[in-house]
């Protein structure tokens, strides 16, 4: 169960809940778009309410494991995503997250008050042009959604150097070195 802020409880509380989506995309360059009618500036990056931000998703909550992905349609007008593309996003980072008013009509902005909804990375981006709109369409899906998924592991010391540089379990694996290993009817 989540534990929310007495402030964001409050809300969750009222008869009236309104809320801004802020979505951050981090590719080659990092994109902050919200669906809020005015800039939005949540932990030091702010975020464009005139970032071209087209559609996404509603939030979904499961109990079961599954694929659990997620849309953002943004209006490519400037290639600024097909160039993204080009570069291969897949795989990087999708953040979600709902900022809620208070009762006032201003964002809840602390850091605990908003809400992340959806984090995954980039599974499928598609540009569509009908000749009227152009859209980057991104796909998301969460960790979650690959359980058969198998990734190669190098066991050397220069691969376990890539992943950390202050692991030693592999410094003492050199080339050269050898092992009789007794296999079958000894």
């Amino acid at each position: 169960m989540r534990n929310f802020s007495s402030a964001v409880q409050t809300v969750l509380d009222s008869d009236l809940i309104e809320f801004a989506f802020l979505i951050k995309l981090e590719f080659v360059n990092n994109y902050y778009l919200t669906s809020n009618s005015y800039d939005v500036v949540f932990e030091g990056n702010t975020y464009l309410a005139d970032g071209g931000l087209y559609e996404f998703d509603s939030p979904k909550f499961s109990t079961v494991v599954d694929r659990e992905s997620y849309t953002i349609v943004v209006s490519e007008v400037f290639n600024e995503m097909m160039a993204e593309f080009r570069y291969n996003v897949v795989g990087k980072p999708i953040e979600v997250y709902v900022a809620l008013r208070d009762a006032n009509g201003d964002l809840l902005l602390g850091t605990s008050d908003v809400i992340n909804v959806y984090k995954g990375v980039v599974d499928k981006p598609v540009i569509n042009n009908d000749f009227e709109t152009k859209l980057a369409v991104l796909e998301g899906t969460s960790p979650m959604s690959d359980l058969d998924m198998t990734r190669s592991f190098v066991s050397s010391k220069d691969g376990m150097d890539q992943r950390s540089t202050t692991d030693t379990s592999f410094d003492e694996i050199y080339d050269g070195s050898e092992i009789t290993v007794k296999w079958g009817k000894v």
